[in-house]
């Protein structure tokens, strides 16, 4: 599956260790950045390219990392045809629902919040979880992008 991959300096390190993890599961993995670790740069400039690449291609996935998670899904969000979960530890349910019920396509990590392995293990997870294709869930994600 194509990724697309991209932090500012919250999730840097993270990102790197992520890239790896996704390459060794046999994902194609591009990152949009950050390139170096910069502790002023900002969020918006390496996770808007995610979202252009979901937005016209919704069959890829992208993964976005920043400190809480919620300021990428916010700007993620404002992409036609992109559905942004977060997540920043707890229950993996929520994973599992995201995709299940909303056939998510990028997924926003809190990376001040989770551990490597739990990073991994939920991305995992909503990589292998399937869009469940019930009409209702597919109704709703119509309406979203009316």
């Amino acid at each position: 599956m194509k990724i697309y991959i991209g932090s500012d300096h919250a999730g840097f390190e993270l990102k790197g260790k992520l890239i790896t993890f996704l390459k060794e599961l046999g994902h194609e993995v591009e990152d949009k950045g950050a390139f170096k670790f910069d502790p002023n740069d900002d969020y918006p400039d390496f996770v808007r390219p995610v979202a252009e690449e979901i937005s016209k291609n919704p069959k890829a996935r992208g993964i976005v990392l920043g400190g809480s998670g919620e300021g990428e899904a916010m700007l993620t969000d404002r992409y036609r045809g992109v559905r942004t979960a977060v997540w920043y530890g707890g229950s993996k349910e929520i994973i599992k629902l995201s995709r299940e019920h909303n056939d998510a396509n990028i997924l926003s990590i809190g990376a001040r919040f989770v551990t490597e392995t739990e990073a991994k293990l939920a991305v995992e997870e909503w990589l292998e979880t399937p869009f469940s294709k019930e009409e209702r869930h597919s109704r709703r994600i119509h309406k979203i992008d009316l």
